[in-house]
């Protein structure tokens, strides 16, 4: 069976190839009291359907997102190690997080797995240790199954539908809060929910674009 998105449910959208996902779970005891859901999402897809380039195909904004995620973490005091490479292939370890039930005690082992040790789970050995890890046996024929893998699309067709473009991002309120230091927002926002209804919040967030879009003939 899969199982859609309840929009009226907080949740918390993250893609293992992202450091800042990891970074925020790391704060976990930080986090407002709700119970947000761990879903996991492709994160190409996110940018590939709002028109968004991949950031490392721009090669300064890639080096200064590895030196960025570096800083966080120190600053942070979270053990932190870049993966073998950057960019991988996400899809088995988030396949792997949906047949194991999604539980944030497993999340969080694979993205220490991935970012505190730095290994890589999208080689094969990679990914056999993160199954041992995670004491899955057999994770290379349960991430085939077509209903895990069904799963992982819903999340990202619902989240696209729900306006999510990034990782992480929590939902709260029906609101959007993306990117690790988006984090004291959400938390103003759990205590003071009528912020959006401010007049000002409410002005910026209907304000006319300045540049007109171009028509192609």
């Amino acid at each position: 069976m899969i199982d859609g998105i309840d929009a009226n449910q907080p949740a918390w959208f993250y893609d293992f190839v992202s450091p800042f996902s990891y970074l925020l779970l790391e704060q976990h005891e930080k986090w407002p009291g709700f119970d947000f859901v761990p879903t996991p999402v492709q994160l190409t897809e996110l940018y590939r359907y709002w028109g968004q380039p991949l950031g490392a195909a721009v090669p300064a904004k890639r080096i200064f997102t590895y030196r960025h995620a570096l800083f966080r973490a120190e600053q942070l005091g979270i053990p932190f190690k870049m993966p073998p490479a950057h960019p991988f292939d996400s899809i088995k370890p988030m396949l792997l997080a949906i047949a194991a039930g999604g539980e944030f005690a497993c999340v969080r082992e694979i993205f220490r797995f991935i970012w505190r040790e730095g290994r890589d789970p999208s080689s094969e050995e990679g990914f056999e240790q993160l199954c041992e890890r995670v004491g899955i046996a057999h994770g290379e024929s349960i991430i085939e199954e077509e209903s895990v893998r069904a799963q992982l699309r819903r999340n990202t067709n619902d989240a696209i539908a729900m306006g999510v473009f990034g990782v992480p991002t929590f939902w709260m309120n029906k609101q959007l809060f993306w990117g690790e230091d988006a984090l004291p927002m959400l938390l103003y926002c759990a205590r003071s929910p009528n912020w959006f209804e401010s007049r000002e919040v409410k002005r910026i967030s209907t304000l006319p674009s300045g540049i007109l879009k171009t028509v192609e003939d």
